[in-house]
């Protein structure tokens, strides 16, 4: 038998692990399934219709607040009482302890892509496809299904989207006669001709120790399939986190390190910002949402000028988008009502009105093919990028090309061992075949002793 509560344990960060020993849960209310849900008199919005069934919802978007207003206001027949309980690992923390105690989880919670399989794994999510959502299914990209997807189950309704691209310094590129590189060879190329021409002084970009989310992106680009899992049999996992594709990667990457041609500070932290704004830092090879982050560095070069264009490839005549981010929307095990959960949890954006509070008030690049080709979405100008239109461009098109990927059921375990073994590898302390190797011996050792078979 799997060991849930240790998996659950080891698939999140030690500081939530240790939540989960000592935290006791405080949300009250009405709830069916598993225990009591999530408190129905703690909304942060008010309930537009009295004397109808009540779904409660934990959620961070920026755009959630009115999404879930619009939504009350337009359904006479249900409302959804929203609250924020955290964003990501926060959040994750309240509802683990919420499910291990069976009391206190939401109908239905937001949870980014990479985790869904980290909650499947306690039994905390609902199979959707028990209560109609297959009726949905078109509604979505292909992509975006797959990823919640799980063998025959369905297991959360995709929300949002990471299309990758790769940020860039327009007036860099130009002072320095540097192309944009379409393939990832002329990318390495174009970091050559700017180290020289710079003096080192501006690398082409930055090869993160704990970038988890773009090394699994790069890896899935690549052919790389690290992990096989199906819910509808959980005590069984396929690794393969050291074939040729991944070790492609990371001998690719970590030839760019060493040789001095891209940087390796952390990720999300003011010194890495400091570094993309000052102009030590090239390109930025991240989602479409970090247009959003770009404007807001502090103390950006004068000048800087930003620009948006496509990943590069390994073979541009046989591309492969790749996905990083995004959230769903899950109905837990603990919904009072999981028909009516997933009725609502597949229609909150289901209407147009919906989808541009989403797409102008959260930021969102929508999992919706409806919207992801409409003219109102290819034709949005961003002002901060010199009115550039790179949804049409393209990231619409990278979203509807996504295939999907299969995550890890022990995300942060995962992220952790692989951020250790890059680090050690950056330090010169292994090869990147070595870490790969290792990083497989890690992984097959920690499923088999949480009780997974390994195929």
């Amino acid at each position: 038998m799997i060991k849930r509560k240790a998996l659950l344990a080891a698939g999140m960060t030690t500081a939530l692990a240790a939540a989960l020993v000592g935290c006791t849960n405080n949300n009250g209310g009405s709830g069916g399934g598993g225990g009591s849900g999530a408190s129905k008199s703690n909304c942060t919005n008010d309930i537009k219709v009295k004397d109808v069934p009540v779904v409660t919802y934990w959620g961070w978007l920026p755009d959630t607040a009115e999404t879930v207003d619009n939504f009350n206001e337009s359904n006479d027949d249900v409302q959804v009482c929203w609250s924020n309980a955290g964003q990501g690992g926060d959040e994750y923390t309240k509802l683990s302890t919420s499910l291990e105690s069976k009391s206190g989880a939401p109908d239905i919670v937001q949870i980014e892509y990479d985790w869904l399989n980290s909650f499947l794994i306690q039994g905390g999510l609902v199979d959707m496809t028990e209560h109609g959502i297959e009726e949905y299914k078109d509604n979505f990209t292909e992509g975006a299904w797959r990823d919640v997807s799980s063998g025959e189950g369905v297991y959360a309704v995709p929300v949002d989207l990471g299309p990758v691209g790769m940020w860039y310094r327009a007036d860099i590129f130009e002072e320095n006669g540097i192309a944009i590189p379409t393939t990832w060879d002329e990318y390495a190329a174009a970091a050559e001709q700017l180290n020289t021409a710079t003096g080192g002084a501006v690398k082409i970009g930055n090869f993160a120790p704990n970038g988890a989310g773009q090394h699994y992106a790069f890896l899935d680009q690549a052919g790389a399939v690290p992990f096989e899992f199906d819910n509808g049999n959980p005590t069984e996992i396929t690794i393969n986190h050291n074939d040729d594709a991944t070790k492609t990667v990371y001998e690719y990457w970590l030839d760019l390190v060493d040789r001095g041609l891209v940087g390796t500070d952390q990720a999300w932290t003011p010194e890495f910002s400091t570094a993309l704004a000052s102009g030590k830092y090239a390109t930025a090879v991240y989602p479409v949402w970090y247009n959003a982050h770009i404007p807001d560095f502090e103390d950006p070069e004068a000048g800087a000028v930003w620009r948006a264009a496509p990943i590069p490839q390994w073979d541009t005549a046989n591309p492969v988008q790749v996905n990083w981010g995004g959230s769903t929307l899950a109905v837990t095990t603990q919904a009072s009502d999981a028909a009516l959960a997933t009725k609502v949890a597949a229609e909150l954006y289901n209407t147009e009105e919906r989808q541009k509070l989403g797409v102008e008030k959260g930021g969102l690049f929508l999992a919706m093919p409806e919207m992801i080709e409409s003219d109102y979405f290819k034709d949005l100008e961003y002002e901060f990028f010199g009115g550039q239109k790179f949804n049409g461009e393209f990231f619409a098109q990278a979203a509807i090309d996504y295939e999907g990927v299969m995550f890890s059921p022990f995300s942060q375990y995962y992220y952790d061992e692989s951020q250790r073994l890059l680090s050690e590898a950056i330090e010169g302390n292994m090869t990147a075949a070595e870490a790969a190797d290792e990083l497989q011996k890690s992984l097959e050792t920690y499923a088999t002793e949480q009780g997974f078979t390994l195929n």
